[in-house]
């Protein structure tokens, strides 16, 4: 008892620290919250109303307004399941499965802004610190810029439609589900936040970048042998697949969205205080969240600069020179461009886990419902066509890099404009590596297939390289013109934030769709008159055109490079 007294003191003492944090600020230097705020918004649409005025603000405007369509999209269309759903779990007598709601619209509303960062929208909200602005108000602004989010409004449209499908089938319910579900919806805008904030405090720094890159790497690993996994419990034995369920039914129970599930099914059995323990609960870890979440808030208020810069010693350290790489028939411009990506990429956790995914897909494949072993018919060609797939994979890694290739030289960018070099070389330099990573993750796949499934058809190993000469070339022109009309600067200590704008966005998924469509239809063509060889002759003729394309784009680059060097410099070397 004297144990739970005394973690019972800390926990209020904290909430205190919290709501005493948050009253601060009365001060405000004059200014109310409410007036602080305004101006925010204020300068938020004029921000936008004078972005329209440019070329890019206007069709980054026409992308955003394409890609919120389909948020609305996936937003009805879960709000309409979640509001059938719910409604006939209560009416069948069983509030405690809407868990099976809940779930999902947790997971997606923390998981999506990690895995989509090219289609969300979280704002830096940090540059706001260099203005006078109180501590309650910086804190606010965070949770409107996290209300904001696409995954916070499907999420929100989701929990709406709980509510609904609830109170469809209980009228009298209506008024409990909305605070149960509201004081769920702000346990998951907090848990998003306090995880984007804390993620930023460990990236902020090379050393825990490093090791928070291998930990994202494992869990990515990890994610892809969920199914694998699922299909071997359902192989096992009955009592071990139902012990299994219920630990994990157990486990869930005490975690939030099994407590909203208990505290709205408690209140329809007329359980009302065991509900109301459930929503205690359910607040605790809400508070919880926000105090680790205000933990952070303050101490970036209060100043926090983490730097990556070594101390000064001593004793001067002496160097070595170090000879640059030399790529046979290229210039020294390239080679050093060449080397400078490839030292960067190779300390990249997203790189290696570029360099491991295709592989691991083949292994995750096999180990799943493209096995060979257990299946017959159309799969007994699986060889084939896992060589081509995982090719593709390999390239379509690459879209972050390939589409926005100043992004994260940031200021380095004025380096590139100050050096007596062209611009078409420094382009090429980018280009290469990223042709040679293609190609050794083809290697690596083609090795993969070797000993998964069985060593493919010569046809198709030279189909699927004379694929690559069509599609590698036209994804780096593409690539190179936009990374110059419509360039994002990338930062490797920011976490949830877009790598690259809308517009390269949807031009990109564009790009992707033509490749892909192209490259199903020259396999299709093959495959109908039965010759793997008519494949190659016409990815051969596809290719000469998309390397004539590269060449021309490329021929380009000094003279958009040049024009385009204010927009260029002013994105990537803001601060």
């Amino acid at each position: 008892m004297g144990l739970a007294r005394n973690g019972l003191r800390r926990i209020a003492a904290a909430i205190a620290d919290v709501v005493q944090q948050l009253k601060l600020p009365k001060m405000n230097f004059g200014r109310p919250v409410s007036t602080q705020l305004k101006a925010i918004a204020e300068l938020r649409w004029r921000m936008f109303v004078n972005g329209l005025r440019s070329r890019r603000g206007k069709t980054e405007f026409a992308s955003r307004m394409v890609v919120s369509s389909v948020f609305a999209l996936g937003g009805a269309g879960g709000f309409l399941v979640a509001s059938f759903v719910s409604y006939l779990l209560v009416s069948q007598g069983k509030p405690e499965y809407l868990a099976l709601i809940l779930w999902p619209i947790l997971l997606f509303w923390q998981f999506f802004p990690v895995m989509a960062t090219a289609l969300t929208n979280n704002p830096d909200s940090t540059e706001l610190l260099r203005f006078p602005l109180s501590y309650r108000s910086y804190f606010l602004v965070r949770m409107a810029f996290g209300l904001f989010d696409p995954a916070c409004a499907i999420g929100s449209l989701g929990l709406l439609g709980v509510w609904l499908g609830v109170t469809v089938a209980q009228p009298l319910s209506f008024v409990w589900t909305a605070v149960v579900l509201a004081t769920f919806g702000v346990f998951n805008l907090l848990l998003m936040q306090m995880v984007f904030a804390w993620l930023e405090r460990w990236l902020a720094q090379r050393r825990t970048r490093e090791i928070f890159g291998l930990v994202f790497i494992l869990l990515m690993l990890s994610l892809q042998l969920i199914g694998p996994i699922v299909a071997h419990l359902n192989k096992a034995s009955r009592p071990e697949f139902r012990r299994a369920f219920e630990i994990g039914s157990q486990v869930q129970e005490v975690l939030p969205p099994g407590l909203a599930s208990d505290a709205i099914a408690q209140a329809l059995h007329a359980r009302i205080v065991v509900g109301l323990s459930s929503l205690a609960l359910l607040a605790a870890f809400g508070l919880a969240a926000g105090y680790l979440l205000h933990l952070r808030i303050r101490a970036q208020f209060a100043g926090e600069s983490l730097s990556e810069t070594a101390g000064r010693t001593a004793v001067p350290q002496i160097q070595t020179p170090q000879v640059g790489w030399d790529l046979p028939g290229f210039s020294q411009a390239v080679a050093a461009v060449f080397e400078k990506e490839m030292r960067y990429l190779a300390r990249s956790g997203p790189m290696l886990l570029t360099l491991i995914m295709p592989v691991f897909m083949l292994v995750v494949f096999r180990m799943g419902p493209l096995n060979p072993i257990h299946h017959s018919g159309g799969l007994s060609r699986t060889p084939d066509m896992a060589f081509p797939g995982a090719a593709a994979y390999a390239l379509l890694v690459l879209t972050n890099l390939v589409y926005n290739n100043f992004g994260a030289d940031s200021g380095g960018i004025q380096f590139f404009y100050a050096s007596p070099v062209q611009f078409r070389q420094i382009v090429l330099g980018k280009n290469l590596a990223y042709a040679a990573i293609v190609v050794v993750n083809t290697v690596l796949a083609w090795i993969a297939v070797r000993y998964l499934y069985g060593a493919p058809h010569l046809a198709v190993t030279v189909a699927t390289m004379a694929g690559l000469l069509f599609a590698a070339p036209l994804n780096f022109s593409a690539g190179n013109l936009l990374s110059l009309y419509s360039p994002k600067k990338r930062d490797f200590s920011a976490f949830g934030r877009q790598n690259a704008t809308q517009t390269t966005v949807l031009a990109s998924f564009g790009m992707q769709i033509v490749i892909v469509g192209f490259g199903v239809g020259v396999f299709a063509v093959a495959r109908y008159y039965n010759d793997l060889w008519i494949a190659v002759v016409l990815f051969l003729i596809l290719a000469a055109i998309s390397i004539s394309i590269y060449v021309a784009v490329l021929r380009s680059m000094d003279r958009l490079a040049l024009e385009r060097r204010e927009t260029l410099l002013t994105e990537l070397c803001r601060a």
